[in-house]
């Protein structure tokens, strides 16, 4: 059975069937149109301006002419839908003829991942309650093994003070110890007047899930229903201005054209200054690399040619300091494509920028991070500068980042040229 005779002419709706009268007078011309159609040109003149519904039989031969890619163009998702049977007129759906689909979709490894993701990710509370996946039975115990976690394994400020260590272990032992995990215990910690006690719940969480002990799932709801206690920042004033940034770009451009590149990648990518020497030692932008946490395969540098960026993966995670892509300017790629790969000297540059007056090479993430937040939304920001100890966001969120940072960075980079406009 061709695709032609699956198609309900009926269901199509007026705009529809004068979409495909149209892509048949485009592709035939006005007259060979009336011919093959064996109208009039006024009744195909009126039938073309709406005056005039359409009939079922014009419409299947119509179709004799189009190609099913040029019908599922002309129609749209949704009237296909209609035609399909699978949408009523009435805007209800066909259950029976869905959940066949369905059926059909699971059936297919790529399809079936997709529908798996989505489920995953926007529906994960209510997934979670249809389940009844409640936590799973373990009794919190503080342990030598767990003091090793704090102290070497954790990701991120890992707790060696003994003093913090004593206090995190008697708020343990007096509020944690001998407990099971449970979402009465969950709502104990969260709503308990010491907010430290956050902290310590959370750290024994990440332990459990660095021990297997829970899966990731369980692991991301928990980390996302505590919040973690709020630091008392130490905000030390860094007295940068733009125009030192302009005269540190301008010595370099003209006197280290190495280090010029070196310093204009992390303005640009906002990185951290041994994460863009890493991405200079180990330059391939050619070499493919799959990244678990979307199952995407991909070459490490991707362009966008059109909004005159790339990106270039470099993949360090479990890492104290993570960094997953630097985003940088086409010209910047062409500039890093003449040296890389290449290993600098991490206090090679710093004495460089000491000996000449120069803004050290860590202030430049300080600055991308003051420029960038003003044309792209926090968490994307963050996401670019790989500042992920700072997003409050699942595993799941990530994809949704990465294409979200594709759309604001080149916003990014018109803001770079503004104020290298305002130099002049």
């Amino acid at each position: 059975m061709s695709w032609r005779e699956l198609v309900n002419t009926e269901a199509l709706g007026s705009v529809s069937k004068r979409r495909l009268l149209e892509l048949l007078k485009e592709k035939l011309g006005f007259e060979k149109t009336c011919e093959v159609l064996g109208l009039s040109k006024t009744t195909l003149y009126r039938y073309l301006a709406g005056e005039r519904d359409i009939p079922a039989s014009i419409v299947k031969t119509v179709l004799e002419y189009l190609s099913e890619d040029e019908f599922r163009n002309a129609v749209g998702k949704t009237e296909l839908l209609r035609v399909l049977g699978v949408l009523r007129h009435d805007g209800t759906i066909d259950y029976s003829l869905a959940l066949e689909l369905i059926q059909l979709a699971l059936r297919d490894p790529y399809l079936k991942q997709i529908i798996l993701r989505t489920v995953v990710q926007r529906y994960r509370e209510d997934l979670r309650r249809m389940l009844g996946a409640s936590l799973p039975g373990v009794r919190l115990e503080w342990s030598s093994d767990f003091e090793e976690f704090l102290k070497e394994h954790k990701k991120r400020r890992r707790v060696r003070d003994p003093e913090t260590l004593a206090y995190y272990k008697s708020l343990f032992k007096k509020h944690l110890e001998g407990k099971e995990l449970s979402e009465e215990l969950v709502s104990y910690v969260v709503n308990h007047p010491n907010k430290w006690l956050r902290n310590v719940f959370r750290h024994y969480v990440q332990y459990l899930f660095y021990k297997r002990v829970i899966d990731p799932e369980t692991w991301g709801w928990l980390i996302e229903v505590v919040p973690s206690r709020r630091y008392r920042l130490d905000v030390r004033p860094y007295q940068i201005t733009l125009e030192d940034v302009r005269k540190t770009l301008n010595f370099l451009r003209e006197h280290h054209e190495l280090y010029y590149v070196l310093y204009r990648l992390m303005l640009e990518s906002g990185a951290r200054f041994e994460h863009v020497l890493e991405m200079l030692r180990s330059w391939s932008p050619g070499k493919m690399v799959f990244i678990e946490s979307i199952e995407l395969e991909t070459e490490k540098l991707v362009c966008f040619e059109d909004r005159g960026f790339c990106r270039y993966y470099l993949g360090l995670r479990g890492h104290q300091k993570p960094c997953e892509w630097l985003y940088l300017s086409i010209n910047t790629l062409k500039q890093i494509e003449e040296h890389a790969p290449i290993e600098i000297s991490r206090h090679a540059v710093r004495k460089y920028a000491k000996r000449h007056g120069l803004l050290l090479p860590k202030m430049m993430r300080k600055v991308a991070w003051r420029l960038m937040i003003q044309v792209i939304p926090r968490e994307v920001a963050r996401f670019i500068q790989s500042r992920f100890g700072e997003l409050k966001i699942s595993e799941a969120r990530y994809e949704d980042l990465l294409s979200e940072a594709d759309e604001y960075y080149s916003r990014y980079l018109e803001k770079l040229r503004e104020v290298e406009k305002d130099s002049g």
